[in-house]
């Protein structure tokens, strides 16, 4: 039997009470049919998340800063390994999971990151459709494999048109231009659906057109399931179908709310709503053939996974894959191929017994490795102490500030501290930015003034006042920039010597960036957004026309654009014509080196791409479809 026919024939035994129990996340168990509970709540941004130790690799947008969908779909291979190792020990305790134990994963986010202020942009490939989905569509392949049964459920999310801010995505009604929707918002759906097959998506919070979107009949049936022939479940972010009667207003009960939500295509509810479901049927809001639709969809699912199958191959990937020594250096080289070097005036690659002095308020932050929806990691280099593992030299150390501010009573012994660390250095790498705490989800970004979001792209002013400090020594400044998004950088472009941009770089970054810094490795990472000189280059925040938006549609001068990255070798590119490239490698340092293919079409837009690897002297000829 099909895995579609052993669920047709499970749940034709099931009660109508039965099936509307299995739409909730937190599924009961069904003991009189062997069907254990089941929670279908579980994170995999960027490594296994919320569920102990785990190898966490580089924040989502930094993985799209390598523009390796080869090493991005290695990576989310090794995430579905852990994940297995893990749902396999747990289920050793009482034959059951919990929360965060289980094999359907609510990840990747393929949103657009349109504006820089959004917290959550951190969470995405970027703001390019195209990279977003090709990078989400090498993710979804590597979470599920390719096997007869699933390795993991991927799920694409937020669908659609969700990109901030935080604090409205719960009332929001977003009302695109059709051209927006299909070619900015929709674009990386239809991607990922046509070319990784994922096997869920998960509807967003706010309204499209006026239609919530985890109940909109154009989004859901008409082009989800229609144009773009979508064939799985559908999941609601986590209280989006109550906000249908508490926010939206669309409907006046919860009973209501559960009836247009699964009509419309939604077949499981992260959230409370779907208790309300045996009321709606029993007001006639609902028949029990649409209801037994989405819980054979479900069950589908589970058997794809092979939850019921002890001869399931997964079954047997042991606890000895979780950040074992072959994903550490996966991760290793996740990490490197993610830092972005923007500005280098010669000061790097350092030289082995230079002096330096390690400055700033990221210098020594775990938290700022780990970006958000991460795991634990029990090995991970900081970024002062995989400086300290690479460098022969003397390495000097000064916080400087606090990330944000500093009392003050010690604002001024920190800073002093930090211009003599400065002054006895032949070279500073000064450590700025913010962690995930100053930006992420509503809710859980504890230290944003805007739930989640950013009010601007400034560094923090008392980083401005260590970094004018600094500056004023004299000394070689190798400025590093860590965040999930754009921040205004254009004084340290003026008067820095190198500027770096690290993504929230994963349990490794510490050695990745001290492996960059003393040429071990060249950079090859490249810009997944444009990083603007001021907010005033931007649009209203929640303004979703793409007009002034992204590097198709920016019209200003930004100080780094979409796809730049620097190397240590000179690679010359010669376009024979509008598919054919010839690179050569005039540097002395091996090099990988992501080949991007724009056209013009009314706007810049990327077409293609592909990383290669260059030996110095090394020409080769890079053909597109």
């Amino acid at each position: 039997m099909t895995f579609k026919e052993r669920a047709k024939e499970l749940v034709a035994q099931m009660t109508i009470e039965e099936k509307c129990s299995q739409m909730l996340y937190e599924s009961p168990a069904i003991p009189r049919l062997g069907i254990p509970a089941y929670n279908w709540w579980n994170e995999a941004l960027h490594g296994v998340a919320r569920a102990g130790c785990a190898t966490v690799f580089p924040q989502s947008v930094g993985m799209a800063a390598s523009f390796d969908t080869d090493l991005m779909e290695q990576v989310a291979s090794a995430i579905a390994d852990e994940a297995r190792a893990k749902y396999n020990e747990f289920k050793t305790i009482d034959g059951d999971t919990q929360w965060y134990q289980g094999l359907t994963y609510w990840s990747p986010n393929i949103n657009i990151f349109r504006d820089p202020r959004w917290g959550r942009g951190q969470e995405t490939f970027g703001e390019d459709p195209y990279l977003t989905g090709r990078m989400g569509a090498a993710f979804v392949r590597g979470l599920q494999g390719d096997g007869k049964y699933r390795k993991l459920d991927a799920t694409i999310k937020h669908y659609a048109v969700h990109s901030g801010p935080e604090s409205l995505r719960h009332q929001f009604d977003a009302e695109p231009s059709e051209k927006d929707l299909y070619e900015t918002y929709l674009a990386a759906f239809r991607y990922c659906i046509e070319h990784a097959h994922p096997s869920a998506v998960m509807g967003a919070y706010n309204r499209v057109y006026g239609e919530p979107c985890c109940g909109s009949k154009k989004l859901l049936q008409e082009i989800l399931r229609g144009k773009f022939g979508f064939d799985g479940y559908v999941v609601s972010d986590c209280g989006a179908i109550m906000d249908f009667h508490e926010h939206h207003h669309i409907t006046g009960s919860p009973a209501e709310s559960a009836a247009l939500a699964v009509k419309n295509g939604c077949d499981l509810n992260c959230g409370s709503t779907f208790a309300y479901l045996m009321d709606a049927v029993r007001a006639g809001l609902i028949d029990e053939e649409t209801i037994t639709r989405s819980v054979e969809r479900l069950y589908e699912a589970r058997f794809r996974l092979g939850m019921f199958d002890d001869d399931c191959p997964y079954n047997a990937i042991p606890t000895d894959v979780i950040e074992c020594e072959k994903y550490r250096a996966l991760n290793l080289r996740m990490a490197e191929e993610s830092i972005v070097l923007l500005k280098n005036n010669g000061v790097l690659p350092l030289r082995q017994g230079t002096r330096v002095a390690v400055i700033g308020p990221n210098a020594d932050s775990r938290e700022v490795l780990l970006g958000n929806y991460n795991g634990t990691p029990s090995v991970y280099y900081t970024l002062l102490r995989g400086i300290q593992e690479i460098s022969e030299g003397e390495v000097l150390y000064a916080e400087g500030c606090g990330m944000v501010r500093t009392d003050g009573q010690s604002k001024q012994a920190l800073l002093r501290e930090a211009v003599l660390r400065a002054k006895r250095a032949d070279a500073v790498i000064l450590t700025m930015g913010v962690t995930a705490a100053f930006e992420g989800e509503e809710g859980d970004a504890s230290a944003s003034f805007a739930n989640g979001d950013r009010t601007d792209i400034e560094l923090p002013q008392v980083q401005k006042e260590l970094y004018e400090a600094i500056l004023e020594t004299g000394k070689p400044i190798i400025f590093i920039n860590v965040s999930g998004s754009c921040f205004a950088l254009g004084r340290q472009d003026e008067t820095a010597d190198a500027v770096v941009q690290m993504f929230y770089p994963g349990a490794m970054g510490g050695l990745a960036l001290a492996r960059i810094l003393w040429g071990e490795t060249s950079p090859c990472g490249r810009l997944p957004v444009t990083f603007y000189r001021s907010i005033d280059d931007l649009p209203p925040f929640d303004d979703y026309d793409m007009q002034g938006r992204t590097y198709k549609y920016f019209t200003g001068e930004p100080v780094y654009p979409f796809g730049f990255g620097l190397s240590y070798s000179e690679i010359t590119e010669d376009w024979q014509d509008a598919y054919t490239v010839a690179l050569e490698n005039r540097g002395n340092y091996p090099v990988n080196y992501s080949v991007l293919r724009f056209a013009d079409v009314g706007h810049r837009e990327l077409q293609d791409f592909r990383k290669v690897f260059l030996l110095p002297g090394e020409r080769l000829t890079v053909t597109f479809e």
